[in-house]
């Protein structure tokens, strides 16, 4: 097991029950961004600011600076490449306010994180669905939306897994089932991600 996933499991021993599919998870966002893919990432309420959450992690450093390789990047201002730093990419859809607004009230706000599946991603990209519940109808439909792009779901849920189960490659299910202890549950199981995929990608 992943030194960063013991060491969870040891703080937080009711998450041993979905140590398995967090590996999963990880394999699934390493080998996508690897391959040059990307990350999108929705959810509501809470669950919306644990997507940027999530996102804000991987975009910049979280426990290593990840300095960028001088040699590797010519075209950029020494200033630049001295203060810039490695990411991985993860969009959270929860934010284009006015792109919400206007689909929501001329389309339907059902889809709205269907649609920005549909626009935004491509094949062998990542959707990660955050539903505590795991029956967000639009977190269901971005599922469904993200699988005829031929991406890859990653669900996080609380211990029915819902109708996202369902729709999702890999669901991690914590075990919780009030909205709060689902979420009290997300947040470490994502800081652990990040620090294993910091470790994979960054010296």
């Amino acid at each position: 097991m992943n030194r960063h996933l013991d060491a969870l499991v040891r703080r937080l021993p009711a998450l041993d029950a979905c140590a398995g599919d967090i590996e999963s998870a990880f394999s699934t966002l390493r080998d996508c961004f690897a391959a040059g893919g990307k990350a999108l990432a929705c959810g509501n309420g809470g669950s919306a600011a644990d997507a940027e959450h999530w996102a804000g992690e991987l975009l910049k450093g979280m426990l290593k600076p990840r300095p960028l390789k001088g040699a590797s990047h010519p075209s950029l201002p020494p200033r630049l490449a001295e203060r810039l730093q490695g990411a991985l990419p993860m969009i959270p859809l929860t934010g284009f306010l006015s792109y919400h607004t206007a689909f929501g009230n001329d389309v339907d706000p059902e889809l709205v994180f269907a649609q920005l599946v549909w626009a935004l991603g491509r094949p062998g990209d990542v959707l990660v669905a955050i539903s505590t519940s795991g029956q967000s109808a639009n977190v269901c439909a971005a599922a469904e939306a993200a699988s005829a792009r031929d991406m890859t779901v990653v669900a996080l849920t609380g211990a029915s897994g819902g109708r996202l189960r369902t729709l999702a490659d890999v669901t991690v299910r914590v075990p919780a089932r009030e909205t709060h202890l689902v979420q009290e549950l997300h947040l470490p199981v994502y800081h652990c991600l990040s620090v294993m995929l910091e470790d994979e990608f960054f010296e």
